[in-house]
């Protein structure tokens, strides 16, 4: 299985393995914690308050429910690749069950870099000549068997990898404003910005009107054409990335609605 054009997932969902040859943007909902780490290119993490680069032979932590834009970046006409490791909260639970977890921080942190070494490389390539090597799959226990491994290696590099795995909460209703402005630009379902609240659905609907008097997903056009406009027209920013980057993810449905909101098409105020 060639690694340059493949995206690669093992059978038991643990593992994820990809490439892109050109400049490739996903945003999500961090479903588990997970690890990632860059062979070749980099990739852009963009969160509501803060932009990370991951150079290649950087490996980063990150924490569960929370949102991230990843943009994978190749360099030198040289593929992005790259291998992100799934801490489901089962496997988490039965792992830390026969081990002692290191000293606590209060500040649980969301993201953290790993310092670089030829230990944990050298395990990162064994994943990568692995996949190369035309096997069809990664079975359960293979998969488990290297993310014990992993885990157990920067677990011994850095202190802080159990405060962040051993967060086992679900989101607790928080200010829903807040919030709302902060991560309007994430293209995620209604549903999704209800259970990173803390609400259910039609409490999240309820107390969105309560204090926006409008619903959800026409507050949600609104701010990210507004946003659009401010990129293009503040930032000089293309029309072809702002779109991007203001929440939307088709360019005809874009320049369609930005049009009717502000009578004239994005592109005419371009300077």
């Amino acid at each position: 299985m060639n690694m340059d054009s493949t995206n690669y997932i093992s059978k038991s969902g643990l593992f994820f393995s990809c490439s892109e040859k050109q400049e490739f943007v996903t945003e999500q909902i961090v479903p588990e914690h997970l690890l990632t780490y860059v062979y070749s290119g980099k990739i852009l993490v963009t969160t509501a308050n803060k932009t990370y680069y991951l150079p290649a032979g950087q490996a980063a932590l990150f924490g569960r429910n929370q949102l991230a834009k990843f943009t994978k970046i190749p360099k030198d006409n040289e593929a992005c690749k790259s291998v992100t490791v799934f801490f489901t909260q089962q496997f988490l639970q039965k792992f830390y069950a026969t081990q002692t977890p290191q000293k606590h921080n209060a500040n649980r942190p969301k993201l953290l870099f790993l310092k670089t070494n030829v230990i944990l490389d050298d395990m990162f390539h064994s994943i990568k000549d692995h996949v190369n090597s035309n096997t069809i799959f990664i079975t359960d226990k293979q998969a488990i068997l290297k993310i014990n491994e992993i885990l157990k290696l920067i677990r011994e590099f850095d202190t802080q990898t159990d405060d962040l795995l051993l967060d086992f909460s679900e989101p607790h209703k928080i200010d829903l404003a807040g919030f709302m402005q902060t991560n309007f630009m994430f293209n995620i379902p209604i549903s999704k910005f209800a259970y990173l609240t803390g609400r259910s659905l039609a409490t999240f609907k309820r107390d969105f009107n309560k204090i926006f008097a409008t619903s959800p997903q026409k507050w949600l056009t609104e701010k990210r054409l507004e946003q659009a406009h401010f990129l293009i027209a503040e930032k000089r920013m293309k029309p072809s990335q702002a779109f991007l980057e203001a929440g939307f993810e088709n360019f005809s449905h874009f320049s369609k609605t930005f049009k009717q909101f502000f009578g004239y098409n994005p592109s005419s105020i371009i300077p």
